[in-house]
């Protein structure tokens, strides 16, 4: 069995930054900037953690999705030559001119932003190790197998590297906003945002790291 986490989210809200956190302070590395989506927005941080050291190849690294709260859809891989295309995580996502998500991958020396996630609540997670299944537990997790809704995606990244499969976030997980929010299109609820329409989420990822933004977001339903 390959090592897992589950990722359990807390109820207690945080006060003060938190390496493993639902919203909260981005912790990023020196040369990061925030994201920001093609339409302007600073993307929202949904949850940001250091992955387990006994993870390979990302062990010890910190893992942190952001997604566009105004634009609230699935993705769409552009291959080229059997590969995701040049500096995937930036081309176009149509009908949109760019990605509006993005997904990294920072050295464990990251260090948190001066500002706190202003939309997404500020929670903690909680790791736990658990023994995955031989076709994967379909939960919020790290490590392990992963539990594929339709048929399994494989993806060889632009260096040539084959991505390796990080962490799934299971379909129709709801991550809650502050009061006042603005609503998130095509969500089922005022107070909470999806991550991709709520599709069930795969985070694939360049062991070559060859970019802290080389991973993918495979989505099924």
């Amino acid at each position: 069995m390959l090592p897992a986490y589950t990722v359990e989210v807390g109820t207690e809200p945080l006060v003060r930054p938190a390496r493993n956190s639902v919203g909260g302070w981005p912790f990023l590395d020196q040369a990061q900037d925030w994201p920001e989506c093609f339409c302007g927005e600073r993307m929202a941080l949904f949850f940001q953690f250091d992955i387990p050291w006994d993870l390979e190849p990302f062990g010890g690294n910190h893992l942190l999705v952001f997604h566009c709260r105004a634009h609230n859809d699935a993705s769409d891989p552009q291959l080229a030559d059997g590969r995701l295309v040049p500096k995937y995580w930036d081309a176009p996502q149509p009908p949109y001119p760019a990605p509006f998500w993005r997904v990294l991958i920072q050295s464990r020396g990251a260090l948190p932003a001066p500002e706190a996630e202003p939309s997404l609540c500020a929670l903690p997670l909680a790791l736990r190790p658990f023994v995955d299944t031989p076709v994967g537990a379909q939960t919020f997790k790290v490590g392990g197998t992963p539990s594929w809704a339709q048929d399994p995606e494989y993806y060889r990244c632009a260096c040539g590297a084959d991505l390796v499969y990080v962490c799934q976030v299971p379909e129709g997980m709801d991550f809650a906003v502050y009061p006042g929010q603005p609503e998130q299109p095509y969500s089922v609820r005022a107070d909470t945002y999806w991550l991709f329409l709520g599709n069930e989420v795969y985070l694939l990822a360049c062991p070559a790291r060859c970019d802290p933004a080389a991973v993918w977001p495979v989505n099924q339903h």
